[in-house]
């Protein structure tokens, strides 16, 4: 009797551990309006499972591993040291996940730039995951993995080797599709990340420190997590990771986040930690946001996103809201929801009457309590997606319907045939003034902005605030200049360019 008392409580701990149960809801609602078929890729067909006895004793993790580790791989990123020194995974990452090939011995990009090498032997500038989505050789993974690669080696779990195509990235989520010629591959279902609960059980699959196929267990910490990362590459970040403290160490970008049932939940991207490893706080972009700018670029050759149109205050942050007070002489008061600081003429939100000063609450059915909750909401939206908006309004609480537009103010999905010259090489410019031109012994030139990771100037070694002389071997002094000599050209581009360290230096490629 005094034995069974004894076990009592720990009988109840079990099964009330046992207890959480998830229910399956429909992915993405693909009818009507100009969304398409988007039902390429996989989804779970049931997202419904029990966290609890079966994880712990381990039988759910083996389960989940069996599945994850053959649709895993290994990704190798091989760069012209001689003609690009701008490595993402270090420039971007460093902050929350360490220096990207450290463990194998490579030096920052700033000591390249300093002492070049050359005939180097060939060996990858950065290692990374990725998750085979579809039969038929459809990767996902990182954009900072991926980005300024000259080649990208994928290696699967069994060791046979494959020279992937890069489809294309999205600097604003840190996604990448790639595609190696192959059938009848192994892959994962995404389930419903919207369904994932703080303290599931799930596992990170990944290649860290080189080490392949490696499997770690752990919880989701939290959801919605935004970590101020992504801004870095993108003027429109969308930051609402998923949580986890299950390891995650350089070389698991790109891999899997799974749940029980060994379906993707996440992509894994990057770790907060003081030295660059595992410290107990890895993050992983949801499913459902990765699945959808995957779709696009694959149907489209870029991300069709749609925008609220306005500029936003996040309430649930009080350093924002006082420095907010300060400077426009308000009295905002801290709490939940996004405060509409300014709307955007001939926005989705001005045309359905958002105005400023209004606190935002809700979109759809989810909650929104802060910026990361407006982020992912909107982020997996499309032009022309139409959605409802809940807020308040001079204590009032007031819902009007918004069709969302890109930045453009259009409705309608764009194709890389409607890209400006700028968003096809990844890069705006400025005008020198003859004195700057003068002082440095230049007759001609622009200064370079928001060069885009990844992007072709990036890839050839480009950053901002270099300065372009010539273009196609004709002197450059003005974007309109620049967009003249390639506006509906197709073929290869040469750039002459002066870094930060006043050396010429000149770089090519092909025109997308």
């Amino acid at each position: 009797m005094d034995s069974l008392k004894k076990l009592l409580p720990l009988a109840v701990v079990g099964v009330l551990s046992g207890a959480t149960t998830f229910g399956a809801i429909k992915y993405f609602d693909t009818s009507g309006g100009n969304n398409g078929d988007f039902s390429y890729f996989h989804e779970a067909k049931n997202n419904a499972q029990f966290a609890g006895i079966g994880a712990a004793n381990g039988e759910d993790f083996v389960k989940a591993a069996k599945v994850t580790v053959p649709a895993v791989v290994s990704i190798k990123n091989y760069q012209n040291r001689t003609s690009s020194n701008r490595m993402s995974e270090q420039d971007l990452f460093d902050q929350f996940f360490g220096p990207f090939g450290s463990p194998f011995g490579d030096s920052s990009p700033r000591q390249k730039q300093q002492q070049p090498q050359q005939n180097q032997p060939a060996r990858p500038s950065g290692l990374g995951s990725g998750v085979i989505i579809s039969p038929d050789g459809y990767i996902i993974s990182n954009n900072h993995v991926v980005a300024g690669a000259n080649k990208l080696e994928v290696v699967l779990s069994n060791k046979k080797s494959y020279v992937a195509t890069l489809v294309g990235t999205d600097p604003s989520t840190d996604i990448a599709l790639l595609k190696i010629e192959e059938s009848g591959l192994p892959y994962l279902n995404f389930a419903n990340s919207d369904m994932v609960e703080v303290g599931q059980w799930v596992l990170a699959v990944g290649n860290p420190l080189g080490l392949n196929s490696t499997v770690t267990a752990g919880i989701v910490s939290a959801k919605g997590r935004s970590i101020d990362l992504l801004s870095r590459n993108s003027r429109t970040p969308i930051e609402s990771f998923i949580q986890t403290d299950a390891a995650i160490n350089p070389g698991n970008s790109g891999g899997a986040l799974v749940n029980t049932n060994g379906d993707l939940i996440g992509i894994n991207s990057a770790i907060s930690s003081n030295t660059g490893y595992y410290e107990g706080y890895g993050f992983a972009v949801p499913a459902n946001l990765a699945k959808k700018v995957v779709e696009d670029i694959k149907k489209f050759g870029l991300v069709q996103r749609g925008f609220l149109g306005v500029g936003s205050l996040d309430l649930s942050d009080e350093d924002q809201v006082a420095i907010y007070n300060s400077q426009n002489k308000t009295n905002i008061k801290p709490g939940s929801g996004i405060f509409v600081r300014e709307v955007t003429e001939k926005s989705g939100a001005e045309d359905a009457g958002i105005k400023k000063g209004d606190i935002i609450t809700k979109i759809d059915n989810s909650k929104i309590d802060s910026f990361a909750d407006l982020s992912a909401a909107i982020g997996s939206k499309r032009p022309g997606d139409k959605v409802t908006v809940s807020y308040t309004r001079d204590g009032r609480q007031l819902t009007t319907n918004v069709t969302l537009k890109d930045q453009k103010g259009n409705t309608s999905f764009r194709s890389k045939s409607d890209l400006t010259v700028s968003e096809k090489i990844g890069g705006e410019f400025d005008s020198l003034s003859e004195n700057t031109k003068v002082r440095y012994g230049l007759d001609s030139g622009v200064l370079t902005k928001n060069i885009t990771e990844g992007g072709e100037l990036a890839k050839i070694g480009v950053q901002d605030r270099y300065v372009i002389m010539e273009v196609n071997g004709k002197p450059v002094n003005s974007q309109k200049d620049i967009e003249k000599i390639l506006n509906g050209y197709s073929g290869n581009v040469q750039i002459k360019f002066v870094d930060d360290f006043g050396q010429i230096r000149t770089g090519g490629f092909k025109m997308p």
